[in-house]
């Protein structure tokens, strides 16, 4: 594109003018499938990002289906779009429409990854989730990759773009972008916010031995045809590195300066758990201390408060109910990501559940920013020598355990109530600046600008 003097006639440009062209922005292709109106975790990185991209130069381009089979929605995300960014739709067919004839609520907890505990599911249940690991192989957004290539290609060549970005799960996306590369002279970046084979449900989807070889053949091809790699943990770059000698940086997720008001703190000692509470996450471990505290400490059980935010597996619920803590539960349901980050800084204690299994040592829940910057202190629970452990230990934002530290665990609450009756609960947060969103984003535009000096 000829710009030389940008439309000024050079017969009135004078020598002693000073004239500032500012470069046009580099134009990047974001493929994605949960963008607003989807809520939920997996919304927030690509939405900021795109947010703070303009920042650095860059103009997002995001491209998303039209009528996707969205699990959980949060129309208040809408606004939070950058005004900057030109955003794709093209439609999609996704077989959970048909699914749903069988059972409407089985398929949208399956398509959001809620998957039942194995002893509790029904012939529908075992039906539904052979068909989703074998059928559909990586996930049942495989519909979408040949109509978007189609579209992409087009789009991409008429548009000089020279940067596309696929960011999964769902892990189908990154077959556009594959496809894409071996099509167009593209520099293809594959972002992970999950690892792909060993995320934790995927061993639940009753693979056979031909779909889970499938899955591993198409997992090395992404990772050996992406010109650079992006992950959000340490574990999960140390897995790929076994699998590819492509560039891998990691890029966590991160927190948001968002606009909420100063809270009040709640007036009882809430313990509460925003997002998703998987029956996999079930810490037997929590109910127990917090039984034995109820039965041991005078006063413990009247300032007692459980507070569920999100999807509640019915396991957890009888778990709890088991310990006879049902009477301390205040379960809201889902709410608003704003909503959810106000009840962050209302409440005296947040608590963060990994399942305890080697497989998600690399998952770094991306609410644990969110949590860092409320102030409030983070109860964590999850597998030996997960990622977020460190993080949590490095910033002083509260205290991890495993699922055999059970002592150790109640005495912390019990320190924690101690610190709430004298009005002193709080943590002093250190080191946090690393894990702003604009900062992060800082580090993504550096390899979108810079590709050669991915490392």
């Amino acid at each position: 594109m000829k710009e030389e003097n940008f439309g000024i006639p050079t017969s009135k440009i004078d020598a002693n003018d000073i004239i500032i062209f500012s470069e046009p922005m580099k134009k990047t292709l974001i493929i994605t499938y949960y963008f607003p109106p989807a809520g939920g975790p997996g919304v927030q990185r690509w939405l900021k990002f795109v947010k703070y991209l303009p920042d650095f130069d860059i103009q997002p381009i995001v491209y998303i289906p039209e009528n996707p089979s969205y699990p959980i929605l949060d129309e208040d995300l809408v606004a939070e779009i950058s005004p900057q960014a030109i955003i794709l739709k093209r439609p999609i067919f996704e077989p959970y429409g048909l699914a749903s004839l069988f059972s409407k609520n089985k398929t949208r907890k399956i398509s959001a990854g809620i998957i039942p505990h194995e002893r509790k599911q029904t012939r529908i249940d075992k039906f539904l989730l052979w068909i989703r690991g074998n059928f559909f192989i990586p996930d049942a957004r495989v519909f979408w990759v040949k109509p978007s290539v189609a579209f992409l290609k087009k789009y991409i060549k008429e548009n000089d773009i020279d940067t596309v970005i696929t960011t999964g799960p769902p892990h189908s996306l990154h077959l556009i972008g594959m496809k894409l590369k071996k099509q167009l002279p593209i520099h293809w970046i594959a972002d992970f916010r999950d690892p792909w084979t060993t995320i934790g449900y995927h061993e639940k989807l009753k693979l056979s031995d031909y779909a889970e070889n499938e899955h591993r053949i198409l997992e090395r091809q992404v990772l050996n045809t992406a010109d650079a790699i992006i992950v959000t943990s340490k574990s999960t770059k140390l897995e790929f590195r076994k699998k590819t000698n492509r560039p891998i940086t990691v890029i966590t997720n991160g927190y948001d300066v968002e606009n909420v008001s100063k809270q009040t703190l709640d007036a009882k000692f809430s313990l509460a758990h925003i997002g998703s509470f998987l029956s996999e996450r079930n810490p037997v471990i929590l109910w127990q201390s917090l039984s034995d505290l109820v039965r041991e400490v005078p006063g413990f059980a009247e300032h007692l408060e459980l507070k569920l935010l999100g999807t509640v597996s019915r396991d957890i619920l009888d778990t709890i109910h088991s310990y006879n803590l049902s009477d301390y539960v205040n379960y809201l349901g889902y709410v608003s990501h704003q909503e959810a980050l106000i009840h962050q800084r209302k409440s005296q204690v947040l608590l963060l559940i990994e399942i305890n299994s080697r497989n998600t040592i690399s998952i770094i829940p991306g609410k644990l920013f969110e949590y860092m910057v409320t102030g409030r202190p983070i109860i964590a629970i999850g597998p030996r020598s997960s990622d977020f452990s460190e993080i949590i230990h490095d910033t002083n934002t509260g205290a991890f355990f495993d699922y055999s530290d059970k002592e150790a665990l109640k005495k912390t609450i019990l320190e924690y109530y101690q610190s709430f009756l004298e009005g002193e609960l709080l943590v002093n947060a250190v080191g946090l600046d690393t894990y702003s969103r604009k900062k992060l984003t800082e580090r993504l535009s550096e390899l979108i600008l810079k590709p050669t000096l991915n490392s």
